[in-house]
């Protein structure tokens, strides 16, 4: 034993004996950082592999670098430099995650404000006696040099092992990256977030990472100029749709509760699925929502996503811009730039508080921090929920019902009016997450399992729904609040379309790029309870329009900022949804769609067009062309910071923290006291907790198909709504999709 310790120290006193003591040195504290100080979210075997591979490549280049110098000591200074770097950085993230839940950015790191927040004055609490792991290497390794147990090697390293040592990391991180996208697709394309990045790559390339996003964004950034906005204001003034007086303000003054109905397909709606010659409605509850005169409904709403799905959604609904050509807004321009978004314009238009409710990381899609600049005041994320389980959540968050019955506690608390979103997970790919009870709905029978476990997922989602709405109406919140839903994207990708035809009726043979496009239409709700004028729009739109309707809706005026929707209840509205994919554009004449064109009421195709159908379709392709470009000047160039006519206060996003939200709102009630407008002080100063109750599908199934019994005999307006259309849905990729990606 003595002789093998002996060999190690020889080895260890060697130059690239040192270096890879230092490597060891660095991975082991990567280790217990991972585990200890930051959340990655690690939820299988594999996943804990490249965790145990991550640290050592980019950490191997960067320390490999010293082997290239000759001299002894410009060795050993260099070296242990490179090294205090490397650790300089795990352990500033190291402290800075115990504040953000994040890791730091060249942006954040170039706003002082922000980094000091969490490691400047208040570092100091966030020290934590284990952070002594931290030190342990340089005690160690300066004991082993006083005793020289270890010595300087004055040899040089030979050049052509100093190449090979740099190509063997390159190697390495050729592999890591190969078995990162194993588990997560487009990982580096579409960005999904930070945390996801450091857990398959390891925080030195995820630094490598964020510096490239970093540059390219800046460097469009600094290329625009203020006097682009006005092309931007002469587009918007233009396009503008005038509200309708009939229902313009009709809900001014409530609360907003925006349901995100995740993966969730216009042709769910109304439908029954049938099994073994026996129907079962897939979505009563929200059926019978959707036929209500108390709901505005759209039967032609399309969602207009592409890279960014989820994320791209929330772009579009919440600013009434689009997500980018090619990854995600969110992850790489939406923390940064400027934006006028509802929970900004509510605020100090109306005086909202608003807040997200979400069972997943709140990193995910680099939410944390995008919401900031959205001017959400509050973001309740799975770190506020219930502890995942296996029987609780999935690998995309907490289970609805759950995420529903956790966010009351929060929601009572929050000053009316109020603008919230509640974003839902269970109906999410690959729709098979259900335990116990919940699990009782049919599964379809097709060659897919997919599409086979896509119903009762849905079901699932309409029941907590349910739960939701009996909790509103219990509460007293219901009466004195708007419930907008929407769908965010397909569920069904196009390369399973084949495999659904059988159940909407249609035959898998005779399946075209029409039926695709169609399939891309998702529910938009907006419920207003109380209200007799609802109707089912068969207004052709999309999620940029959802905005200015809202906004209209509550009494407020879009014109004065930049949104590139119109108003869906306008008689103004042009009715063209331009996809995010060039050149896929849909009206209520012609429907193009991945080079074909059809006919929107009936779904011929048009192989030989005249003269006048090419100038119609030239015409209205150059109008979604042209509303694209806009968005993407506007958003690439974060145009908007430009833009002075909106009448809103700048955002201090540096001011919104989501740590020790519940004892922020608290606070805020104790200070108003007896004016406070919370459901907790009406309520008084009592829980209402325990009035969201969640059965399972089989205590729900009776109950739910007699309320859609009762909904649908309402009177209710239609506009001549085509119901043969209500069983189709769109997907707005290309035929090229082929697969289901997350979120």
């Amino acid at each position: 034993m003595k002789k093998l310790i002996q060999s190690l120290f020889k080895i260890m006193s060697t130059r690239l004996g040192f270096t890879l003591t230092l490597l060891g040195f660095y991975w082991l504290k990567s280790m217990w950082a991972y585990h200890v100080d930051f959340s990655l979210g690690l939820e299988t075997p594999y996943q804990l592999l490249l965790t145990l591979i991550n640290p050592i490549p980019v950490s191997l280049l960067f320390l490999g670098l010293a082997l290239y110098t000759k001299r002894t000591r410009v060795f050993y200074v260099l070296e242990i430099f490179l090294y205090l770097v490397l650790n300089l950085i795990l352990v500033a993230n190291a402290i800075y995650f115990r504040e953000f839940s994040d890791f730091i950015t060249i942006t954040t790191a170039m706003a002082s404000s922000k980094v000091s927040a969490g490691l400047g004055s208040s570092a100091i609490n966030l020290l934590r006696p284990w952070d002594i792991v931290y030190l342990l290497d340089a005690i160690i390794l300066t004991y082993l040099f006083r005793k020289k147990l270890i010595t300087k090697d004055p040899r040089p390293f030979p050049k052509q092992a100093s190449i090979a040592v740099t190509s063997l990391s390159f190697l390495l991180f050729s592999i890591n990256l190969f078995l990162a996208e194993i588990d997560r697709p487009e990982l580096l394309s579409r960005g999904f977030s930070n945390t996801y990045v450091v857990r398959a790559l390891g925080l030195p390339a995820f630094i490598g990472y964020d510096g490239n996003q970093t540059y390219q964004t800046q460097k469009v950034r600094s290329e625009a100029k203020p006097e682009e906005i006005n092309t931007v204001k002469d587009y918007v003034a233009q396009h503008y749709a005038q509200p309708n007086p009939d229902y313009y303000g009709i809900a001014k003054g409530k609360n907003v509760i925006m349901i995100h109905l995740e993966s969730f397909q216009q042709f769910l709606i109304n439908y029954k699925l049938k099994v073994d010659d026996k129907e079962y409605e897939v979505t009563p509850f929200i059926n019978s929502l959707y036929n209500s005169n108390q709901t505005f409904s759209f039967a032609n709403f399309f969602h207009q996503v592409k890279a960014g799905k989820t994320s791209d959604s929330e772009t579009l609904m919440e600013t009434s811009l689009f997500g980018l050509n090619q990854g995600s807004f969110f992850v790489q321009y939406g923390g940064d730039n400027t934006q006028q978004a509802a929970p900004l314009i509510l605020s100090q238009v109306g005086g909202y508080t608003s807040a997200v409710f979400h069972g997943n990381n709140g990193t995910f899609w680099n939410r944390n921090n995008v919401y900031k600049q959205l001017g959400y005041n509050y973001f309740f994320d799975q770190s506020y929920m219930s502890k995942p389980t296996k029987t609780n959540s999935f690998q995309y968050g907490l289970n609805d019902k759950v995420m529903f019955a956790d966010s009351i506690k929060y929601l009572e608390r929050l000053q009316q009016p109020f603008y919230t979103k509640f974003i839902t997970v269970s109906n999410h790919y690959p729709y098979q997450n259900l335990t116990g009870d919940d699990k009782g709905f049919p599964l379809a029978k097709t060659e897919d399992e997919t599409i086979n476990g896509y119903f009762a997922t849905a079901n699932y989602l309409d029941s907590a729904l349910e739960a939701f709405f009996n909790y509103l109406k219990a509460s007293g919140l219901y009466e004195n609040s708007i419930i907008v839903m929407y769908g965010d994207h397909y569920g069904i990708s196009n390369s399973r379309n084949p495999d659904l035809a059988q159940l909407l009726d249609k035959n898998s043979e005779t399946w075209t790029n029409y039926d695709n496009a169609m399939l891309q239409r998702v529910p938009y709700m907006i419920h207003i309870p109380g209200m007799d004028k609802g109707f089912v729009s068969t207004t052709f739109g999309g999620e940029v329009d959802a905005l200015p309707t809202l906004l209209h809706v509550l009494g407020i005026d879009s014109s004065k900022y930049i949104q590139l929707g119109q108003d869906l209840l306008s008689p103004d509205n042009q009715q063209i949804v331009a996809f995010r994919t060039s050149g896929n554009v849909i009206t209520p004449d012609y429907t193009s769609y991945a080079g074909k064109l059809y006919k929107t009421d009936t779904g011929e195709e048009i192989t030989n067009p005249d003269e006048s159908t090419v100038t119609a379709v030239n015409l209205i392709k150059e109008a979604a062309k042209k509303q694209l470009a806009i968005s993407d000047d506007i958003q690439t160039g974060d145009l908007l910071r430009f833009y002075q006519d909106s009448g809103l206060d700048p955002l201090d996003s540096s001011k919104i923290s989501y740590i020790k939200s519940l004892e922020d709102l608290k606070k805020i009630e104790k200070g108003l006291g007896s004016k406070s407008t919370s459901l907790y002080s009406q309520n008084g100063n009592k829980t209402t907790q325990s009035l969201y109750q969640a059965p399972s599908y089989r205590d729900l199934e009776a109950s739910a198909s007699s309320a859609a019994a009762a909904a649908s005999s309402q009177a209710v307006t239609t506009d001549n709504a085509d119901p043969s259309q209500d069983q189709e849905l769109s997907q707005t990729e290309t035929s090229s999709d082929t697969t289901n990606t997350p979120q």
